[in-house]
């Protein structure tokens, strides 16, 4: 898959904002703060299109992606751990939720990107338990994962392939060494991504 052309065409920051028009789909990716979504969305658009932060909760809002004038990339904000305000918590959690009620029609696929050097969170269960609701397809990022030593990482990846491998992809991923960039690229041209 080649990315030819990238534009942020909408930053939502309130629940009641108007979503984009529509195109050929959206690619959601989603995750806790700080597990790299932004990193990840310039690796694959080869642009510094996300704001980096070693700080947890750099994106604030939902921000539309145009991708090849045919689809969207969806940058949502980080849920969890971040040094935010309980209110600033309450409006992402808002965002988000009423992103999912009202866009998941035209969602192909969402990208869930945990810290594959940690068992399963609380909130990452809940979020993936509610995408299995909502009748959602989704593929599992495991992040960070250069940071693994080969026995953990084996591990790490038995582990998430046994609670959701059987129904769902799952995907090593590291920053550093590019590993599962392509088989993002693959999941995304078989969704639909063009």
């Amino acid at each position: 898959m080649k990315i030819k052309s990238v534009e942020l065409v909408k930053t939502i920051y309130k629940s009641n904002d108007k979503y984009p028009e529509s195109l050929n789909g959206e690619f959601v990716f989603v995750g806790r703060s700080n597990v790299g979504k932004s990193t990840l969305l310039n690796i694959l658009t080869g642009r510094n299109i996300a704001k980096t932060s070693k700080k947890p909760g750099k994106t604030a809002s939902i921000n539309f992606y145009k991708i090849n004038n045919s689809f969207y990339f969806v940058d949502l904000p980080g849920y969890g751990y971040a040094k935010v305000s309980v209110e600033e918590r309450a409006r992402w959690r808002k965002i988000i939720e009423n992103y999912f009620s009202k866009r998941a029609w035209n969602i192909k696929l969402v990208f869930v990107l945990i810290d594959g050097r940690h068992e399963l969170q609380k909130n990452d269960e809940i979020l993936l338990e509610w995408l299995k609701e909502l009748e959602l397809d989704f593929a599992i990022v495991m992040t960070k994962m250069d940071k693994l030593k080969n026995s953990e990482r084996a591990k790490m990846i038995r582990y998430y392939k046994d609670l959701y491998g059987e129904n769902y992809t799952i995907i090593p991923y590291s920053a550093i060494t590019r590993e599962g960039i392509d088989k993002i690229y693959e999941l995304i041209e078989i969704f639909g991504g063009v």
